[in-house]
């Protein structure tokens, strides 16, 4: 994760030394989306890294096919008609399937031939040794692997990056906070590579992130289908009944938030999520009860490494090109022009 981020930092700071007025002009969407996609890249695949890549970037031109398809008029039996996307679509499932059979395969052979191996100890080594465990009776078969593998792509890739996309506008137009946060990092990080001990003390850092995901939810909408008939004060909602919840308008309701529900306000996670709005199960952004975001704390941790590591060597700025214009894009909330940041280093 650090490695990752110093790496996009030192080629930051090149093309800012190298420019006449020390700055970098930076489309920060576009960098963070390559950042996260390397490390849940690393975190899924490890030593496989760079063929989990190739998967990944397949994944992902399959998921805007399956969206764009999502939004036609649904014939029945249609997505069965060899059109031109279908016929895509066909093959990228052939080949995010065969590429991740392959990846397997390898690691059950580098397994069989010395046992003190395993599996290896990242997400896909991990899951491995849990289906290959001869007393487990709930093994996974291969096929839960590879779906497991693609969530926990797009859950981890995608939720994130933008977590990072709108933390990083709303602290180019909150320099007063940005500041407040800078001053955090190197007081507990110096500039070091933030560990989890300095992590677990970046406060401020901490408040500004859920404040980004209280107003830019990476995911604007929850669906939930009705495990059982169910009385919602006034309401009866019967069994199977899909329920849409909208993120982005409940964390903006100032009868849940107070009067500055649209205002950046890091100030009222002071005391924690649950006592940052009237009721303690405002906050959706990583949904609540047995459906919530398993990689929660991951996004989080990875959140504030990127966000702690930024500050410790750059001072950033809103471009003049920036056009603000959000943009549901039916998956994840997204600035549909970029967001371009002009860095400038800072050498302490």
């Amino acid at each position: 994760m650090a490695e990752c981020t110093r790496s996009m930092l030192e080629a930051w700071q090149d093309d800012a030394d190298a420019a006449a007025d020390h700055a970098k002009e930076v489309e920060v969407a576009r960098e963070f989306q390559e950042l996260t996609a390397n490390v849940i890249s690393h975190t899924a695949f490890g030593s496989s890294y760079s063929e989990g890549k190739e998967v990944f970037v397949a994944q992902k031109e399959l998921q805007i096919l399956v969206i764009e398809s999502f939004l036609n008029v649904n014939i029945p039996g249609f997505r069965y008609v060899p059109t031109r996307r279908n016929l895509r679509i066909w093959n990228l499932e052939r080949r995010i399937r065969n590429k991740f059979m392959g990846i397997i395969r390898d690691r059950l052979g580098r397994n069989d031939d010395d046992d003190h191996l395993g599996c290896g100890n990242d997400l896909l080594g991990l899951m491995l040794e849990a289906a290959t465990r001869k007393q487990d009776e709930q093994k996974m078969c291969m096929d839960e692997i590879i779906d497991e593998c693609k969530t926990f792509f797009i859950a981890g890739h995608e939720t994130t990056s933008h977590l990072l996309i709108w933390a990083m506008f709303l602290l180019s137009t909150n320099l007063q906070w940005q500041e407040k946060l800078r001053e955090e990092v190197l007081r507990e990080c110096g500039m070091e590579i933030p560990n989890a001990d300095t992590l677990a003390n970046l406060k401020l850092v901490t408040m500004v992130l859920l404040e980004a995901l209280r107003i830019y939810s990476p995911v604007a909408l929850l669906r939930r289908k009705a495990a059982k008939d169910v009385t919602l004060g006034n309401i009866n909602i019967k069994k199977n009944t899909l329920l849409m919840m909208p993120i982005a308008v409940t964390h903006r309701n100032k009868e849940v938030w107070g009067d500055d529900a649209n205002e950046f306000n890091p100030l009222r996670f002071e005391n924690g999520i649950l006592k940052a709005a009237a009721h303690p199960s405002a906050f959706l952004s990583f949904s609540i009860g047995p459906r919530a975001c398993i990689g929660q704390n991951f996004a989080m941790l990875e959140a504030k490494t990127v966000i702690a590591m930024i500050l410790q060597r750059f001072s950033f700025s809103l471009s003049h090109k920036y056009k603000h214009a959000p943009i549901d894009s039916a998956t994840m909330l997204q600035p549909q022009f970029g967001v371009p940041i002009v860095l400038r280093p800072i050498h302490l």
